[in-house]
């Protein structure tokens, strides 16, 4: 934190701890001029204020306790930029990048710091590493309409282990069994949700996950492929002045609606068809887009109905008067290879929901 917030922080702390201190000890004497046990001349439904003191046991464990907070600010981090004599840290601070986190990460672990995030994700890597290693190592196919993966652990660590039963049909006591679909969902809501929406099936501007309509294709390598390395988009170029203008886009955008199978002005379709040239480069001349078309432009097919940043008249016009241009993040190095494999595998399942 900022030097002015250090010197806030312990000032107000300092001013905290003080004060309570100073409340506690003043109350110690009578100020009342009636003697102990003597009534305060107030009664309410029966009931009489005595002037009473605190019980000793009561003050001396607010001392204490206040004692105890002293203890704690010096050992423990609490007053500004001050570390604490135990060198104990909840997470760094200040990280404004992955690699700087990672680097970071690696080294107060090999220096020794204890960082408790660093742990628990060093302790969480050990545990359950194996299990995500161990489904990693199955083709996305397999693991998609798997029933389920059984592990024993050993130690601390999970080993992957033939599923058996007892003589009562249930699983032997200690045996961990998971279902890969279910894994995979719970990452793809940590994640991917954000954008593709919790049922993943997006929004404007955002891919409907669950359709069989993919931009860079939708079989199980290329959806990891996408997962890996992410998309950046080539972008579709504003066509509004290279069309001629507004009459031009609003042509196109006729024969556009009209490959999707939508009613249109057929005049105005068939002059946007012969503009339509400039957007076989990407879509294909058949309008299907670069999947279809053997085409690596990530261009959406036209044919289908299927609208990612809206399909009415309105939007399609914009969409080609203005551009468009999508970016995806990888996640590789967020996630790492294994849980991007098994995200993969989920999505791919929730587009085939059939085997």
């Amino acid at each position: 934190m900022t030097e002015f917030w250090h010197w806030w922080v312990i000032i107000l702390t300092s001013i905290s701890i003080i004060g309570c201190f100073w409340i506690i000890t003043i109350n110690l004497t009578n100020y009342t001029h009636v003697g102990e046990g003597e009534s305060m001349g107030h009664e309410f439904d029966g009931i009489e204020e005595l002037n009473n003191p605190l019980p000793k046991w009561w003050t001396y464990m607010f001392y204490f306790i206040l004692v105890w907070s002293i203890g704690y600010l010096i050992i423990m981090p609490g007053m500004g930029n001050w570390e604490g004599l135990s060198g104990w840290k909840s997470s760094h601070q200040g990280i404004v990048s992955l690699d700087e986190s990672r680097t970071l990460s690696a080294k107060s672990i090999a220096e020794g710091e204890f960082v408790q995030l660093d742990q628990e994700i060093k302790r969480a890597d050990e545990i359950y590493g194996p299990l995500f290693k161990s489904m990693a190592d199955k083709p996305i196919l397999d693991l998609a309409y798997s029933d389920g993966l059984c592990f024993e652990k050993n130690g601390e660590v999970y080993a992957e282990t033939a599923c058996v039963e007892d003589a009562d049909g249930k699983r032997p006591q200690g045996m961990l069994e998971i279902e890969p679909f279910k894994v995979g969902q719970r990452l793809f809501l940590q994640n991917c949700a954000l954008c593709h929406g919790s049922d993943a099936r997006g929004s404007t501007g955002f891919p409907d996950l669950t359709d069989s309509d993919w931009l860079y294709g939708g079989t199980p390598e290329k959806i990891k492929e996408t997962l890996m390395h992410g998309r950046v988009a080539t972008g579709m170029a504003a066509w509004g002045p290279a069309l001629g203008g507004e009459q031009g886009v609003k042509e196109v955008a006729q024969y556009v609606l009209k490959l999707a199978g939508r009613k249109v002005n057929d005049k105005m379709a068939e002059a946007g068809k012969a503009k339509f040239a400039l957007c076989a480069a990407c879509h294909g001349a058949n309008g299907k887009g670069g999947v279809a078309n053997g085409l690596a432009t990530g261009a959406p097919n036209l044919t289908d109905n299927i609208w990612l940043y809206g399909g009415s008249t309105h939007k399609v016009e914009e969409s080609i008067r203005n551009g468009r241009a999508g970016v995806m993040p990888a996640w590789k190095d967020v996630l790492g290879e294994d849980k991007v494999h098994v995200i993969s595998s989920y999505v791919y399942r929730i587009s085939h929901p059939n085997k």
